[in-house]
């Protein structure tokens, strides 16, 4: 178990998924934690209930991560409820544009790059304000980011290959002040927006060594590490957690 004691994160698009697991993987590990959601309110209040039942504190925030001013307010509001922050996990996403390039709309490309990139370079900047030395931010991305294996994921790769320089620049602007920048890449990962059961879940197997889907425990377990002391090390890099499907 990683030793986060005392230590107070946020985690965007905390109310499922992964951004749950890791929500409550970072609470079991010691940290008070704040959330951010969108619409599943009562889901996000489920987070927080496991979370303050192992006896930390915890918030969850009414936040869309394509609106600028929420973003700010979301990140200034954990901080002020939880006496400070230690840890932002840039985990919100959003999948849109799935298919041919000719069929993308303008709403599609504004969200996406809205949400996946500029959520995260807008939240990264409010924590900033915020991060003591020893600070964490871990971004989440996508194993494809780094490679695309398919048609009809163009939009949404595209946008998660920008967190690779994100990181890497700002692991170089933040590291004089002793706080380090990550990216977790995860693949296949049985979520309600990528289901083990799902249409394409079949093909998604055939291209891992190890044939099944992760589990969002899974992904919460490296971004536990990175957050935590033993993690201190790791900077301006990426992790990927794909059951090798980018091997």
């Amino acid at each position: 178990m990683s030793d986060l004691t005392g230590k107070r994160a946020l985690i965007t698009g905390g109310s499922r998924g992964i951004g749950a697991a890791i929500a409550r993987r970072l609470a079991h590990d010691g940290a008070d934690v704040a959330i951010t959601y969108e619409h599943s309110a009562d889901k996000a209040q489920a987070v927080v209930k496991d979370i303050e039942a192992l006896g930390r504190k915890a918030l969850a925030i009414q936040a869309s991560s394509a609106d600028p001013a929420a973003i700010k307010a979301a990140v200034d509001q954990a901080a002020a409820a939880l006496g400070g922050l230690d840890i932002l996990v840039n985990n919100a996403g959003i999948v849109r544009g799935a298919g041919p390039v000719e069929g993308w709309t303008l709403d599609d490309i504004d969200q996406t790059l809205a949400v996946n990139v500029r959520g995260v370079v807008l939240a990264s900047q409010a924590a900033a304000a915020h991060l003591p030395r020893g600070g964490r931010i871990i971004n989440i991305g996508s194993n494809l980011a780094e490679r695309v294996p398919m048609a009809g994921i163009t939009l949404y790769s595209m946008s998660k290959s920008a967190l690779l320089s994100f990181t890497k620049g700002l692991a170089h602007d933040l590291g004089p002040r002793g706080i380090t920048v990550n990216l977790v890449h995860p693949g296949s990962t049985d979520t309600d927006m990528n289901p083990a059961g799902g249409e394409s879940a079949d093909h998604q197997r055939a291209r891992m060594p190890i044939q099944e889907y992760g589990k969002p425990a899974e992904i919460a377990g490296m971004v536990a590490w990175l957050a935590s002391p033993e993690g201190r090390f790791a900077n301006g890099a990426g992790f990927t957690v794909d059951g090798g499907a980018n091997a």
